[in-house]
């Protein structure tokens, strides 16, 4: 066994054990730490290498642990890590046993000027940046108007590439506002590994509160390695009476959006080297005139640069709301493109039901999607799947316990049966 795998199955491990030792909830006057547990039991059969249906019941655990009242102001510690065990046949996965942390670090906040101070692995989500870095973030305000963001440290996404030798992350945002009316930012990320540079990214993005109840935001992201644009977004948000209306405009150059280093994992290397581009706008309509009703068109115009293929996709959406969160909606829409083989007509139904009476804590979920093909793909011009779900709380809403049930038919499985039972628990100390 490699010391990576030893690792990652001590890293399980300690999840488990750690969830098993905190199981039982404590009172006390100040709530601490808060610890939150989602366990995860899946089952279905895929086809390996060396057997066919093999049984795949994988087994995961979540643990989170945050400590310290996050609210105010102060020291806090907060942890979060995942693990996974093949409790089935075997020969699925790589390892039978892996895991890893997706955070764990300090946090010092000060009330005044918001600032805020993380060191350890933090999940970083900040302009250009977006990545688990191990290292410093800082984050504040520079008087009324202005903020700021800076992170440095290790990219987590390159650790098992070629080791941790001569690899980098550094990166912010800087953001003047006025209230909120406006809010304008300049954000940069470079990131390297084992020495060689594999982001350079400049983005721009923007906020404005314009008269009449209007937003308008949007965000255009620079490729410095490519020196091409990778990403444009803008989009409106305005009322017309009691309906709402979302035009909006998107394009994405897939030579500057990816990169076509090894780091990069396929699809996204294969969509880099492709030249391709796409450019996409539409319109969301969400009408509100019924009490309990939702009603919405939706129409999406697609272009591609490299193909010159044009598709259009054209839906009407319908939701009903009843008391607490019980809801039923469904969307009948249509594809029409150019190329042969893009024209799809899509039925979706969906619902999630809260329980009443002496079934108060119990809920119900479904849904279903059907894909019709104008012309069939290895022989099947159709596809549908659906899944169903029911589930309870107990113990003051702390624990919620779930069965899941999907079943899917396409033109690559005649069949395909999955099911998951999930336990989420939350309590502290």
């Amino acid at each position: 066994m490699t010391r990576s795998r030893r690792l990652t199955g001590r890293c399980f491990w300690l999840a488990v054990c750690a969830g098993l030792l905190l199981g039982v909830p404590l009172t006390g006057a100040a709530q601490e730490v808060e610890v939150r547990s989602d366990t995860l039991f899946r089952f279905f059969q895929r086809d390996t290498a060396s057997a066919k249906n093999v049984m795949v019941a994988p087994f995961y655990e979540y643990l989170q642990v945050d400590y310290g009242r996050t609210a105010g102001k102060g020291l806090t510690a907060h942890a979060y890590a995942w693990g996974r065990a093949d409790l089935g046949d075997g020969d699925y996965y790589d390892d039978d046993a892996t895991g890893q942390i997706l955070y764990a670090y300090l946090q010092y906040a000060q009330p005044f000027s918001n600032f805020n101070l993380r060191l350890g692995r933090q999940q970083v989500m900040t302009g250009v940046i977006n990545d688990v870095v191990d290292g410093l973030g800082v984050a504040g305000d520079l008087g009324s108007y202005f903020s700021y963001s800076a992170v440095g440290g290790l990219p987590v996404a390159y650790d098992t590439s070629s080791g941790r030798n001569g690899d980098f992350l550094f990166g912010g945002r800087l953001a003047h506002h006025w209230g909120t009316r406006y809010e304008i930012g300049l954000s940069y990320l470079n990131s390297a590994d084992d020495g060689e540079n594999q982001r350079q990214r400049l983005g721009a993005d923007l906020t404005f509160a314009l008269p009449g109840g209007v937003t308008f935001d949007g965000r255009t992201v620079y490729n410095l390695e490519s020196d091409g644009i990778g990403e444009q977004v803008y989009q409106l948000r305005f009322n017309l009476g009691p309906v709402s209306v979302r035009p909006y405009y998107e394009q994405y150059d897939y030579r500057d959006q990816f990169e076509t280093t090894s780091a990069t994992p396929n699809p996204f290397r294969i969509l880099a080297g492709s030249g391709e581009g796409l450019r996409a706008w539409g319109t969301d309509l969400v009408w509100g005139g019924l009490a309990d009703w939702e009603l919405g068109a939706r129409v999406r115009q697609l272009n591609y640069d490299v193909t010159s293929d044009t598709a259009a996709y054209y839906a009407l959406l319908a939701t009903w709301h009843a008391s607490g969160q019980t809801q039923v909606g469904g969307e009948v829409g249509t594809m029409q493109g150019d190329a042969t083989g893009n024209d799809t007509t899509l039925l979706r139904l969906y619902f999630y039901l809260d329980g009443s009476g002496q079934l108060k804590k119990a809920f119900l979920s479904g849904d279903a999607i059907y894909a019709g093909y104008d012309q069939p793909i290895f022989g099947t011009d159709s596809s549908w799947s659906a899944s169903l779900g029911a589930g309870r709380r107990f113990l003051e809403d702390n624990l919620e316990v779930k069965f899941n049930g999907e079943y899917s038919s396409d033109p690559n499985y005649d069949s395909d049966w999955r099911g998951m039972l999930a336990l989420s628990y939350r309590f502290g100390l």
